[in-house]
């Protein structure tokens, strides 16, 4: 009986895409006097900035108090420290994010309700009605004071997140050749691009799907960890243990977070956040470079090698192939899952081991 080298069957990498905030419940950007901040409420935290989205300097990853967690939308500016969270018919005003300082609640008036996105661009709110293509500016959000409405230009119209700089409406779009850039528009209602700037990779990471376009997309293969054969004309009972690593791969993509500094209030050990955005880029459907299965349930302790001992018995004239399963980015595989497959034939499994993301 003779055992062959490994060998390894992979699927095609699609190309990503950061998810718009319609899509990503929780997630939002605003630019205020602490510089840009990009909230993850699915996380439970958010990215803090002192520079900006381009330069991504000084990164600190602060705790989203209970209190200010699964907002719909965030919006702040640099003309004062208020951060206001809308949820529903209502908003919450709050001076910090990480202590809920200050808050109070309000209604949002009816004509304040419903929107796509929210910003603030100077004094003033903005609320983007994206699949009517229209946008209302307002200058309180409780009595709809100031309503004015235009039309946005299309350019305007294929932001995956709004937000404001100063007196520009800024806008998160990706585009086909040079990936996620955000653009400053002093009109949104007419064709008038003031400037662009791309996004900075230890900025994109924290978005999602922006493993996908630092990384690269998710893959997924079946690796073939033993081959047997039996060339013999009797049938052989095969007994012994099979070497497989098991585990996450963390050293493949823990250096995300060497460049943040992670608050002293948030009660992650180090590379848990990063963890937890990985788990969340494999959840995500192709069209953001993921795989849409959920691994919460796989072993996302450090990678090492463990024994299964494996008793089978082979026809003559047979070979068995031994096959495991495992998630990586772009071309290093990262979560090696625990699933263990054999085939008869040189194929590997046609079956995904991961439960589809519910």
């Amino acid at each position: 009986m003779a055992e062959s080298d490994r060998s390894v069957v992979g699927s095609r990498p699609v190309t990503g895409s950061l998810v718009p905030r319609k899509d990503s419940r929780g997630t939002d950007v605003f630019r205020n006097d602490r510089g840009d901040c990009i909230v993850r409420s699915d996380l439970g935290c958010y990215l803090q900035t002192s520079d900006f989205l381009e330069r991504g300097r000084n990164i600190t990853i602060h705790r989203l108090h209970p209190s200010c967690q699964g907002g719909d939308h965030y919006v702040g500016s640099r003309q004062e420290r208020n951060v206001y969270i809308i949820k529903g018919s209502s908003y919450r005003v709050v001076k910090d994010l990480t202590t809920d300082e200050g808050a109070k609640v309000y209604e949002l008036h009816p004509r304040c309700c419903g929107g796509d996105h929210y910003g603030r661009v100077g004094w003033t709110f903005c609320i983007i009605f994206q699949d009517q293509g229209v946008i209302r500016w307002v200058t309180n959000l409780s009595t709809g004071q100031g309503e004015k409405d235009f039309v946005l230009h299309p350019d305007c119209r294929k932001g995956l997140y709004y937000f404001g700089i100063d007196q520009y409406l800024t806008l998160i779009r990706m585009d086909e050749k040079w990936g996620p850039h955000f653009y400053l528009y002093p009109d949104a209602s007419k064709d008038k691009l003031d400037s662009f700037f791309s996004i900075h990779p230890d900025v994109l990471n924290f978005f999602p799907g922006g493993l996908a376009l630092t990384k690269g997309v998710s893959t997924s293969s079946w690796e073939c960890i033993k081959t047997l054969h039996n060339n013999s004309d009797s049938s052989i009972t095969w007994s012994d243990k099979v070497s497989r690593k098991v585990g996450y791969a963390k050293q493949q993509i823990s250096s995300i977070e060497n460049s943040w500094s992670i608050s002293a209030e948030i009660s992650l050990q180090a590379g848990e956040l990063t963890k937890l955005i990985t788990q969340f880029q494999f959840s995500l459907n192709a069209e953001y470079g993921g795989k849409s299965v959920s691994t919460e349930q796989e072993d996302w302790n450090e990678a090492r090698e463990e024994e299964e001992s494996i008793q089978v018995t082979l026809e003559p004239e047979k070979n068995l192939y031994i096959w495991q399963y495992h998630l990586g980015l772009g071309q290093k595989p990262v979560l090696f899952c625990r699933d263990v497959q054999f085939t008869k034939e040189n194929k590997p499994p046609n079956r995904i081991p991961l439960p589809p993301v519910p």
